[in-house]
């Protein structure tokens, strides 16, 4: 199966959507509204997202992208598989952000989009689903083979996508397999299209895909570490502003953009874990316009965990290693189990808040 999909892959316009007989919206499988209130995580069943209050490793093995303990062997042995995710104004409210293990938030053009990793969890319904970019090759080889969800397109892009080691699943290379529409009132097909993960891990999983190696340290529940207060962070992303604040509540971080509770289908976008990251962003070589992360290198990072502020350094010395997090002593930075989302912020854009 899989080598049939690989074959099919050709370019296309930009955020191309598939034009041919559209699979309907699974409804069986969709994950139950949560009981608890709008900024907690839904539980850690199939398809739902796991709660940040859920830290608490052990000296056991932990899942790859979480470090919670392992629970499952055959959900650790998957691989990753990244959605892009639509932040246009009518693609909100977005659906599985708060299902997903880590998430990426980079700048295109004049707004910016998701890169959500899953593999604790596969949501029924994930989107809008959009296209990709040539940063996110770069960005995204560490996950080691990671299925990349998309929308295609435009044919340098593509050929991009194709030539790295990501495994494109688009409405192209799937046949519209595990893509469907959804349109919400909304007429414009741009913003329409979403994704069953639990079909697409089901359809087009490698056999000899491997699982993605640990992106992070994580620390035990009473591990100390160095850092300072701070309630939360302000980040100017490219055409959106973006708040973090420290929820007691939850132990963990709610998420805001423009001066809104940042709203999904699970209530507030919220995580363990922010890890802010300053890049430098380059024009695209397959479009000027496009901007492109410069993840490889070195930079300043902020991780707020735990209710505080760790300032360090990341470096990267290739695409395919994780990001490497030190704080200003030398120091290994150690994150707090659970989700993380991580920031991809221009240099100079990020406030620390008292």
């Amino acid at each position: 199966m899989l080598a049939s999909v690989l074959a099919a892959c050709g370019g296309g316009d930009d955020d191309a959507a598939p034009t041919t007989t559209e699979a309907p919206a699974t409804t069986t499988t969709e994950a139950p509204e949560p009981t608890t209130s709008s900024t907690d995580a839904p539980t850690t069943t199939e398809g739902e997202a796991p709660s940040t209050t859920e830290a608490d490793p052990t000296t056991g093995p932990i899942m790859p992208l979480t470090g919670l303990p392992l629970t499952d062997e055959v959900l650790a042995a998957r691989p990753a598989m990244v959605v892009k995710i639509d932040n246009h104004p009518q693609a909100r409210p977005q659906f599985g952000l708060n299902g997903a293990d880590i998430v990426f938030e980079e700048n295109v053009e004049n707004l910016t989009r998701f890169a959500a990793v899953f593999q604790t969890n596969a949501p029924a319904k994930v989107g809008p689903v959009r296209s990709g970019r040539t940063q996110d090759v770069d960005l995204l080889a560490s996950f080691d083979e990671p299925l990349f969800v998309w929308s295609g397109g435009n044919p340098s892009v593509t050929r991009a996508i194709s030539s790295s080691t990501l495994v494109s699943l688009s409405p192209t290379t799937t046949r519209n397999v595990g893509f469907f529409r959804d349109r919400r009132g909304n007429e414009d097909s741009e913003h329409t299209l979403y994704v069953d993960t639990i079909e697409l891990y089901s359809a087009f999983t490698p056999i000899f895909n491997p699982p993605p190696s640990q992106q992070f340290e994580y620390r035990a529940p009473d591990e100390a570490f160095n850092g300072e207060a701070a309630s939360g962070v302000e980040i100017e992303m490219d055409g959106v502003d973006v708040t973090w604040t420290w929820d007691a509540a939850i132990a963990g971080y709610v998420r805001e953009q423009g001066g809104r509770p940042h709203e999904t289908d699970f209530g507030q976008v919220n995580a363990a874990n922010v890890v802010v990251l300053e890049v430098d962003y380059r024009p695209s070589p397959a479009d000027s316009r496009s901007p492109e992360a410069q993840t490889i290198g070195t930079g300043s990072a902020l991780v707020f965990t735990g209710g505080a502020l760790i300032r360090g350094t990341w470096t990267r010395a290739e695409a395919a290693e994780p990001f490497q997090l030190v704080d200003d002593n030398g120091s290994v930075i150690a994150l707090t189990p659970g989700r993380t989302w991580v920031e991809l912020p221009r240099t100079g854009r990020t406030t620390p808040l008292d």
